[in-house]
């Protein structure tokens, strides 16, 4: 019987156990998923849970996905790539391999036809956490000429822009206060990687203004990685502009179903967990 979790905090807002218990189902196989809320100052301990009770792996997300890699004994290239995992496998010998996954679900959210129209063009990230990290590298992959990252710290945010850099020499990465945004025409697609407008975080608010929100044009795409609520106060605001979004309900979903097929190496069906999460958001 498989044995998989997540940790971070705060996860009360999480729909990881729904959707893996749905995962589990579509392929019938035995196995649980744990919530287990963990700080940053109970990492080790925590990390020490997992191997002591027979976990196979577990799922990392805010604020750990960063300093799990400290952690690792190996990870695979995109990880590496954007300094980040969000999937862990512990190994026969109890060593921890990283994955991020993240950058997959990121991408496979995306309308084929809009991954095309991504290539040469200038882009905008909120944040520069672990999530930011993966998106970035995914826009990176999807050829974006330029990204802006607008943060509230740029000296945080420098290192993780230069390890950036080195990967993606070609293309031009900027760190921008925040509080200068005002203008999204020139961007063709918007991704907030904060937790800001998630539920049990800061449900309810934005994390740019709708005045700067409507000057996004209806050709680009505003892309809120927070799944809980399933619209944001960001999404409500984009779509009364008539502005196209994308939801993270389903970067969620296929970020899970590839982190369950690399424990399991069975691929879940994402239709079914989908439902299961909507299912348990209605109620």
């Amino acid at each position: 019987m498989y044995k998989f979790g997540l940790i971070g905090y705060p996860l009360s807002h999480s729909m990881s156990k729904i959707i893996q218990e749905a995962a589990f189902k579509s392929v019938g196989l035995e196995g649980t998923y744990e919530i287990l809320e963990t700080e940053q100052e109970d990492l080790v301990s925590r990390i020490k849970y997992l191997r002591a009770y027979g976990f196979q792996g577990f799922n990392v997300t805010i604020p750990l996905k960063v300093p799990i890699t400290l952690f690792l004994s190996g990870v695979d290239n995109v990880a590496n790539i954007a300094g980040s995992a969000n999937t862990i496998k512990i190994m026969p010998d109890s060593s921890l391999y990283g994955y991020n996954t993240d950058v997959y679900g990121f991408v496979e959210a995306i309308p084929e036809d809009f991954r095309e129209e991504i290539a040469g063009k200038e882009v905008a990230i909120i944040g520069n956490g672990g999530a930011a990290r993966a998106v970035a590298v995914g826009l990176s992959i999807l050829k974006a000429s330029k990204i802006d990252f607008y943060v509230r710290n740029i000296i945080n945010a420098s290192d993780m822009v230069s390890s950036l850099r080195e990967n993606f020499p070609s293309i031009q990465m900027n760190c921008i206060q925040i509080e200068s945004l005002n203008d999204l025409s020139k961007y063709k697609i918007l991704v907030n990687t904060t937790p800001i407008g998630m539920r049990s975080k800061a449900m309810g608010i934005s994390p740019i203004d709708e005045d700067v929100v409507k000057t996004m044009n209806k050709d680009s795409i505003i892309y809120d990685i927070v799944y809980n609520p399933l619209k944001t106060e960001l999404i409500k605001m984009a779509k009364k502009h008539g502005i196209p979004t994308i939801q993270g309900l389903d970067m969620l979903i296929y970020q899970g179903a590839k982190a369950f097929e690399i424990w399991t190496g069975k691929k879940p069906d994402t239709l079914k967990m989908k439902i299961a999460a909507l299912e348990e958001m209605v109620d």
